[in-house]
């Protein structure tokens, strides 16, 4: 199985949750996984919207990445990203990779 490169384009939550399942998915099955998040999509890798699942049973966003870098998913934010979102590289999990 080859590898696969996930790019979160936008800070929406919705399309960084089925990220995070897919990558975690494709790193069950055996194959290697990243997630890039460009620019403003980098503010995804803060905050929890665990509250808008737990009636379901799912887990939140922050749950989510927590078992994706877990897993060994590569996640990588946006250097620019950090400086259009105001913020600093060391407020994030430190698992975090910095590229761009």
């Amino acid at each position: 199985m080859t590898g696969l490169t996930i790019v979160v384009a936008s800070a929406d939550a919705e399309r960084f949750r089925t990220a995070l399942m897919m990558a975690l998915a494709h790193n069950a099955l055996g194959g290697s996984c990243r997630v890039f998040l460009q620019e403003r999509a980098v503010a995804l890798l803060s905050g929890d919207d665990a509250g808008d699942y737990a009636a379901t049973g799912l887990p939140g966003q922050a749950a989510m990445l927590g078992d994706a870098l877990d897993a060994g998913v590569a996640v990588i934010g946006c250097q620019a990203g950090l400086a259009l979102i105001g913020a600093q590289a060391d407020g994030f999990d430190s698992r975090i990779g910095w590229a761009g």
